[in-house]
């Protein structure tokens, strides 16, 4: 099991600021988790401690801190923001961002009933409050959110549409991709579509963050 000290060190590129000894302690029950529910349930292909928090836990706050600091999360009320993670998986990016921006009321959107289980039961232990989980397909979800986040999902192109119809008047739409989807991404939602230039992934050759919004909303 990786200690506290070697994970910072792990996800010191991906934040502009020391992690919290907090957020340290609640990213290492998290990974604790995630290595022990993966044994027997494929919640991830990843399975080395170190790759898991540099390829997941590091992507998912750098996309945390993208967006804080683009003002994703700012909202002209005291309504608190929310996001909607679609396809979420092991949790991410959506529990990540979670814990690093605490205010954000989140929904994590996960069809797999296995894969939903072990969400609810990360958010049960860390005792993570405004979490929810969704088990069910996205187009299910007849809500919308400021943020909506997009990671390693099958069928991308599919997907995509239903993800920029979740996000809410005045929202973002945050992707997680590879490079070479990024004019994809551009062209299958259209001229309506704003998106700013892509942010390189720390550490990867080929991923990046893409955030759009919508001209109309």
């Amino acid at each position: 099991m990786l200690d506290a000290s070697r994970i910072a060190t792990l996800l010191d590129p991906f934040v502009d600021a020391p992690i919290s000894a907090g957020l340290l302690a609640e990213l290492r029950t998290y990974l604790d988790l995630l290595l022990r529910w993966n044994a027997r349930t494929n919640l991830t292909a990843v399975r080395d401690p170190e790759q898991i928090v540099t390829r997941h836990f590091g992507e998912s706050l750098f996309a945390a801190r993208i967006l804080r600091d683009a003002g994703a999360f700012k909202t002209a009320t005291d309504e608190a923001p929310t996001l909607s993670d679609i396809g979420s998986g092991a949790g991410f990016p959506g529990m990540p961002i979670k814990l690093l921006v605490p205010d954000v009321q989140v929904t994590l959107i996960e069809s797999q009933n296995k894969k939903a289980t072990f969400l609810r039961e990360v958010i049960r232990t860390l005792q993570v409050k405004d979490a929810e989980v969704f088990c069910g397909r996205a187009e299910a979800w007849y809500h919308t959110a400021r943020v909506v986040t997009l990671r390693a999902v099958e069928s991308f192109e599919r997907t995509l549409p239903t993800a920029a119809r979740l996000v809410a008047r005045g929202g973002t739409l945050c992707l997680l991709i590879g490079a070479g989807q990024i004019d994809m991404a551009r062209s299958s939602l259209g001229p309506h579509w704003r998106f700013q230039n892509p942010v390189a992934v720390p550490l990867s050759r080929e991923r990046a963050l893409l955030m759009g919004r919508g001209n109309d909303i």
